[in-house]
Formats: C-alpha cells, sequence, structure tokens
C-alpha cells in the first residue's frame, strides 16, 4: 500500500466512525428512557484521532496543509469541527443532547469525502504567508461555533416532535444559549474576514476583489448581523431566532462547501 492509500484509508476509517457517531447520537436520543449521551462523542474521539492521522501524513509527504481542494478541505472540517464539538459538549454538556443535529451534519461531510479526487496539490506561492494560517483557522472556528448553535436550534423546531428533546432546558435558555454561539461565531468571521484582507493584500496586491469565496463569505456575515439586528428590533422568540440560525448556517455551508465544489481553488488569486 503506498502512502496516498494509506492516506485515504486513515481518512476514510475517521469518516465512517463520524458517521457511526451520529447513528449513535440518533439511537440514544430516540430511546424513551435517558441513557448514556456520552457514548457518540467517545466514538466521535475515536474518529478525530483517525483523520488527525490521515491528514498528518498527507502534509508531511506533500509539506502543505489539508486546504486546498475539495478532498482536503472537507478532511481538515471533519478534523476542526470535530474538535469543536468534543471540547464545547464538555464545556457545556447540554450541547449533548443537541448531538442528533450537529453530529448528522458531520456525518454529511464524512459521507462527501470518499466521493471527492485524493489526488495530490500544488501549493501556490500565494499561500506562503503566516497570515493564511490565521485566516484558515478563524474560518474553521467561525463554522465551528455556527455548527455548535445549529444543534440547539435545530432541537428547537423538533420541540413537540421528539421526546428527547423535552429532556434540554427550556426554550428559553436554549435560545440564549445559541445565540451566544452566534455572537462568538460572529466574532471569528469578522476577524476572518479582516485576516484574508491582509493575505490577498500581501498575495495579490489587492485588499478585496470580489471573487466566488470572498462575495459568499461577506454575504454570510452581512445575514448574521442582519439576524442579530432582527432579533433585537423585533424581539423575534426561540422558534423564529433557530430558523434564522439554520438560515445562517445554510449560507455558510454552501460558502465553506460549494464555493470550492464548483471552482477551480477556494481563492481566484490562487490558480
Amino acid at each position: 500500500m503506498n502512502a496516498l492509500s494509506m492516506e485515504v484509508a486513515w481518512l476514510w476509517s475517521g469518516s465512517g466512525l463520524c458517521i457511526a457517531a451520529a447513528v449513535q447520537a440518533w439511537v440514544a436520543a430516540l430511546r424513551t428512557r435517558a441513557t448514556d449521551d456520552r457514548w457518540p462523542f467517545r466514538i466521535l474521539a475515536v474518529a478525530v484521532v483517525l483523520v488527525a492521522v490521515g491528514i498528518g501524513q498527507r502534509w508531511a509527504r506533500l509539506g502543505h496543509g489539508p486546504f486546498l481542494d475539495m478532498f482536503e478541505i472537507l478532511a481538515s472540517s471533519l478534523l476542526s469541527l470535530g474538535l469543536v464539538l468534543l471540547f464545547a459538549q464538555h464545556r457545556w454538556p447540554v450541547l449533548r443532547r443537541a448531538a442528533p443535529v450537529s453530529l448528522s451534519m458531520l456525518a454529511v461531510l464524512a459521507l462527501w469525502l470518499p466521493m471527492t479526487d485524493a489526488g495530490d496539490t500544488f501549493f501556490p506561492p500565494t499561500y506562503e504567508t503566516p497570515v493564511l494560517w490565521f485566516h484558515v483557522l478563524l474560518g474553521k472556528l467561525f463554522l465551528g461555533c455556527a455548527l455548535l448553535a445549529l444543534g440547539l436550534a435545530g432541537t428547537q423546531l423538533l420541540r413537540g416532535h421528539l421526546a428527547f428533546v423535552d429532556r434540554l432546558p427550556g426554550p428559553l435558555a436554549v435560545d440564549a444559549l445559541s445565540w451566544r454561539l452566534m455572537q462568538v461565531a460572529l466574532l471569528f468571521e469578522t476577524m476572518m474576514l479582516i485576516t484574508g484582507a491582509l493575505w490577498a493584500q500581501d498575495a495579490w496586491g489587492r485588499w478585496w476583489a470580489w471573487d466566488p469565496l470572498e462575495t459568499w463569505a461577506f454575504l454570510t456575515w452581512l445575514t448574521l448581523v442582519g439576524a442579530f439586528h432582527a432579533r433585537r428590533r423585533w424581539s423575534i422568540g426561540p422558534r423564529a431566532g433557530a430558523l434564522m440560525i439554520v438560515a445562517v448556517f445554510s449560507l455558510a455551508f454552501l460558502t465553506f462547501f460549494g464555493v470550492p465544489f464548483v471552482s477551480v481553488a477556494p481563492h481566484k488569486g490562487a490558480v
């Protein structure tokens, strides 16, 4: 087995366990009596280790981070989002009850990964800057916080339909935590846009060029700011607030995974 096959084996194994964690979360949630809600995250922890090993091997062989093509973007997102979920559920145990929703989104990425091309990628000279690392990290943290909020928002929308949601705190408490997470997400996205502009100026001699990823990222930021404004201006309730969080996350998902899927590279300047 060559080096590329080994990397793919590690990453596919980790992806499979991400899917298993999501299935376990739904199985535990749909049981009539309460069960240990930490098992999905134990499975996720093993999955994160396997993905990390695969990414580490690929990084050592190619000499660059995993963020150039769709395969690498999905793999690094499984790692970063998995780490965020593991840390957050330890800090806020209530998030374990939102695991069916949040882990399901992780399972979507895990199912997608084997369908992408795992071939070697070329590191463009314009990516040789420390600012890029901050830009990528901030983007991962933004999406991670938005995913946590999405999990809570999803459970809000399921109230009255599935019994396991009744084990959560009241709607107002869940709504408050959801929007605190979105506040942190807004901070990270704002810093992501700023560092992206700094990188663009250093790499291509311009702060902004309205390439597809820049445009969609800015639209996501505007939508999130608009959601905060609407919530404060019109005193929107928990259910409507949950729908707004779903809308913001959907746009963020399209930005992070839709644009790279249809474009040659994450940014035109990288071509």
